[in-house]
């Protein structure tokens, strides 16, 4: 039997809500519902993990700044950053987090060399880096052997914001997005490629797509 999985195309919509849409879809889901792949961009947030601390805030100014239940420090989010949430049942899947981790990098990586950029992960620091510089962050929870959260790739966004914090924790590290690597005709097309690639490294033979959070 072909494994499916829904991938939701949502476009651009506020942080608060979609958090706790997933955290209700993680808590109503049994053992046959179907895994999901949500695509969409936030308007401006920081988003402080369980691991965060407030030293790493360093002047959020009129961006606000929400505590969340995913692993890891503080990121931003902002409009022209491809955030990629994958509910997936990993018990049913059978592999782990850094299973999981492992694939959601080098999905990354193979979108990026698709464009001639060469990406690699830090077996240390979670994410995807261009020489030196992050061009996508990574959190992820897991309740009940199922994942939430995900990943947020730098497309075409103001980076300012990211000053105004230490990204994931490190004072100073360098952020860079795909419109200073190379030149982006086509944002859909992008969007389109990691959804393309992230189905087959998750190992999923059939897709559903819907604009829509309902079934």
């Amino acid at each position: 039997m072909a494994e499916q999985v829904i991938v939701r195309d949502l476009g651009l919509v506020e942080y608060q809500p979609t958090w706790q849409t997933m955290q209700d879809f993680t808590a109503a889901r049994g053992p046959d519902t179907m895994d999901e792949i949500w695509v969409l961009e936030h308007q401006p947030v920081f988003t402080q993990g369980q691991a965060g601390k407030a030293e790493h805030l360093l002047g959020t100014g009129d961006i606000p700044v929400v505590q969340v239940d995913r692993g890891g420090q503080v990121t931003y989010h902002g409009p022209g950053q491809l955030v990629v949430y994958l509910l997936l049942n990993l018990r049913r899947k059978k592999f782990g987090v850094r299973e999981l981790v492992a694939r959601m990098e080098q999905s990354i990586v193979d979108l990026l060399a698709g464009y001639g950029v060469e990406a690699y992960a830090k077996p240390d620091a979670p994410g995807v880096y261009v020489n030196d510089a992050k061009i996508c962050s990574l959190g992820l929870r897991v309740r009940k052997g199922c994942s939430f959260h995900g990943l947020a790739l730098n497309l075409d966004m103001d980076l300012e914001p990211f000053n105004r914090i230490n990204p994931c924790g490190y004072a100073g590290m360098a952020v860079t997005r795909l419109t200073n690597l190379t030149e982006i005709n086509d944002r859909n097309a992008v969007k389109d490629s990691l959804t393309e690639i992230l189905v087959k490294r998750l190992g999923y033979n059939e897709q559903t797509r819907t604009n829509s959070l309902e079934n």
